[in-house]
């Protein structure tokens, strides 16, 4: 039989009640109480919670950077040259201002913990009318900011930081896919500067021991033909746009280390015997390791568009487990956690730049924005600490579960005409593969050769339960 290379979409409507369904079994609420919207509107003066003075920022030429369509823009960035050296200002939404705490919007946040991404909807951590409106950063809209202005050395350490409330007005809104391969030229100067400091940071990154896994995503693509799967790496620009990212959020943590108050993203380095673990499927797959050579080291050389690659990538996801997030509150008898470093990034690590999607990062901010000022941290935030950690685990780990029934949903539907065909796929571990086309990974009964490419035939395909595959010896 002629192995399949399959490239299908289905039509949305088909799919919307099982994602409905989905939904609905994980607890996520479309729908808002009439209560959560009275409070929404857009707060042009302070209101009693909030610290710090705000500046006039609206002369610096921020622009935005996301995925094509995005509407809940989280930061903004503007760049130039300082000395041999790089002046980083990136703007984040400021969400503070807008919810009241303790009050009904406060509470259903504290419910949703973060956006939830579904092929047919957004099901926002806000209501839209402010995520995707007045406190969103959109191009041409005065809008409340926290900006961080961060000083870069050419060797990428980071020499300064300041961060403090703003208004800002994005100039324009960029899409990855715009600036990947040839910017506009009013964009090109800043695509270099990042590229620079991309390629300084990840430096810094490396030799600190950090660790950068390149495994392709696998992501549901909507269009006017519906929906279909695939596999993407992420393009240059879009690295270079999270090491920003991440060296705000080794700021962040250094501004809470410092002020003995905050909430660390952590994640435990990788165990010996997950290492042992990966060193045997390195030898099993025929990926050189090199007798006195680090993990981070045989990661940098591996070809994650290669069968050989992806299985060994999928692999070495195992080594970093147990992440979390860890307040602390000297002050208050809430110690600084044991383990404060993010073991794939090697330092202290806080999640400040996304406050529009995540719980967390409001609560982050206004620690580090009290604390450059000078002032106390608000009582709301140091109140809300020792709860933070166990919400954010339970928010995650819903929304991660949404994310994969939706996607089984997917690949079934696409696969559900082509039962007992066969297709080419690659071994990722002893009962799982990845097709060539479409992106699906999928259980696997039989004897699978990991980390080679096989044929495997479709033999179950329903949106309720997922596909199953069967690969014979």
């Amino acid at each position: 039989m002629p192995i399949r290379r399959l490239v299908a979409r289905v039509p949305l409507d088909e799919l919307v009640p099982r994602f409905t369904s989905i939904r609905e079994q994980a607890g996520v609420r479309v729908v808002r109480s009439d209560a959560v919207l009275a409070e929404v509107a857009p707060r042009e003066e302070e209101p009693g919670h909030i610290v710090g003075n705000r500046v006039d920022l609206t002369d610096v030429r921020f622009v935005t950077i996301d995925p094509e369509g995005s509407r809940d823009l989280d930061q903004a960035i503007h760049m130039e040259r300082a000395g041999d050296g790089w002046r980083v200002r990136y703007a984040i939404a400021d969400v503070a201002p807008h919810v009241t705490p303790l009050g009904a919007l406060d509470a259903d946040t504290w419910d949703r913990v973060e956006t939830v991404y579904c092929p047919d909807m957004r099901v926002g951590l806000h209501p839209p009318v402010m995520s995707e409106g007045y406190a969103s950063l959109l191009p041409g809209q005065r809008t409340k900011a926290i900006v961080w202005d961060l000083a870069v050395s050419s060797d990428g350490a980071l020499n300064s930081t300041d961060v403090r409330r703003a208004w800002v007005a994005s100039v324009r809104q960029y899409a990855y896919s715009e600036l990947a391969q040839t910017p506009p030229a009013e964009a090109a100067e800043l695509v270099t500067l990042m590229a620079e400091l991309g390629v300084a940071r990840r430096r810094v990154l490396r030799e600190a021991g950090a660790v950068s896994l390149p495994k392709p995503s696998q992501e549901v693509d909507r269009d006017a033909g519906g929906l279909r799967l695939e596999f993407r790496a992420a393009r240059g620009i879009e690295d270079d746009n999270a090491q920003v990212s991440l060296l705000t959020g080794m700021a962040a943590a250094r501004l809470m280390l410092d002020a003995g108050v905050g909430v660390l993203r952590t994640m435990p380095p990788a165990s010996d015997d997950a290492l042992r673990r990966l060193r045997l499927q390195a030898l099993a797959l025929g990926v050189d390791w090199p007798r006195g050579a680090e993990y981070s080291d045989v990661l940098d050389t591996v070809d994650p568009a290669s069968a050989t690659g992806a299985a060994f990538l999928t692999a070495a996801v195992t080594l970093f487990r147990g992440a979390s997030w860890e307040p602390f509150h000297v002050g208050q008898g809430l110690p600084v956690p044991e383990n404060v470093t993010h073991g794939a990034l090697a330092a202290p690590y806080a999640h400040v730049t996304a406050p529009l999607r995540r719980l967390v990062d409001r609560y982050g901010t206004e620690i580090c924005v009290a604390h450059a000022a000078g002032l106390p941290v608000p009582s709301w935030v140091t109140d809300a600490l020792p709860q933070l950690g166990q919400a954010m685990i339970a928010g995650v780990r819903r929304g991660g579960k949404v994310d994969r029934a939706c996607i089984d949903a997917v690949e079934a539907a696409v696969l559900d005409s082509h039962l007992g065909e066969d297709f080419a796929a690659v071994g990722l571990d002893d009962d799982t593969i990845q097709l060539a086309e479409p992106a699906v990974v999928a259980r696997c009964t039989g004897a699978v050769p990991v980390g080679k490419r096989l044929q495997a035939t479709l033999v179950h395909a329903d949106i309720e339960d997922g596909v199953r595959f069967e690969v014979h010896s």
